[in-house]
């Protein structure tokens, strides 16, 4: 009865993450405006996306390896990923992605991730989650509107530090490595099984209107200036003077 309350109550709580129940949201842009509502949410979550990449990538302990920055195709970032569950785990989390053109780092197209693995598994957690994605074929995974980690994507968790040089394996056979900040209940994470869908109604608020994910991660989608908010974290992340493409 108290198993079946608590994942009740759980699914409610995620529920309502999931449809963005909150109050009435207020930010500034990057010129200094102030917005509102949906606009407002987006814009922070560039912010809040960049300060991610920033505290994994400068972290002593948990460096990422110069080989992978160097060879990343894409970098997609959940700020604030929730994962809870009685029983039955489930994932849910909006995301910014954004992938190398001969331009330059992309305009970003936002995400949505969710899925749920089974396990014994009690309490709710949040994570900071950055995905890399290392090869084309990752690449043309994301370039899609929707698949599938573990499944039409290979997902591993991302070496760090002397353990990249220690092992070539990541190199050979994940299209998407992961890196995780995580508070909470949990010790770890796992991401097979979890689906990844263009985020409509992020894209059209930003942009003003309907476009494909495609033509904003090749650059030839329209603009925002509030995109500096994310793009100039991921430059100086992937310390694109040493990064030569």
């Amino acid at each position: 009865m108290i198993k079946a309350t608590c994942g009740v109550v759980l699914s409610l709580v995620m529920a309502c993450m999931a449809a963005g129940c909150a109050t009435r949201h207020v930010t500034t842009t990057a010129s200094g405006q102030t917005v509102y509502g949906e606009q407002a949410k987006i814009i922070d979550r560039l912010r809040d996306a960049g300060a991610d990449l920033e505290k994994l990538m400068g972290a002593p302990d948990s460096a990422v390896p110069q080989d992978v920055l160097s060879d990343a195709k894409c970098v997609a970032v959940v700020p604030d990923m929730v994962k809870g569950g009685f029983v039955f785990g489930a994932t849910h989390g909006r995301g910014v992605a954004t992938c190398r053109t001969p331009e330059g780092w992309s305009e970003p197209a936002f995400f949505v991730v969710s899925g749920g693995t089974w396990g014994a598994q009690i309490g709710l957690e949040s994570v900071d989650l950055v995905m890399v994605i290392m090869n084309d074929k990752g690449m043309q995974q994301l370039l899609s509107s929707e698949f599938k980690l573990g499944g039409e994507a290979g997902v591993a968790a991302g070496p760090v530090g002397r353990e990249a040089q220690a092992s070539t394996d990541w190199k050979m056979k994940s299209e998407v490595l992961v890196y995780s900040r995580t508070r909470g209940l949990f010790a770890g994470l796992d991401l097979s099984g979890a689906v990844i869908k263009t985020d409509e109604d992020s894209m059209h608020s930003y942009y003003g209107k309907d476009v494909e994910p495609n033509l904003v991660l090749t650059n030839k989608g329209p603009k925002n200036p509030n995109s500096k908010l994310f793009l100039a974290e991921v430059h100086k992340a992937f310390a694109e003077s040493r990064a030569s493409r």
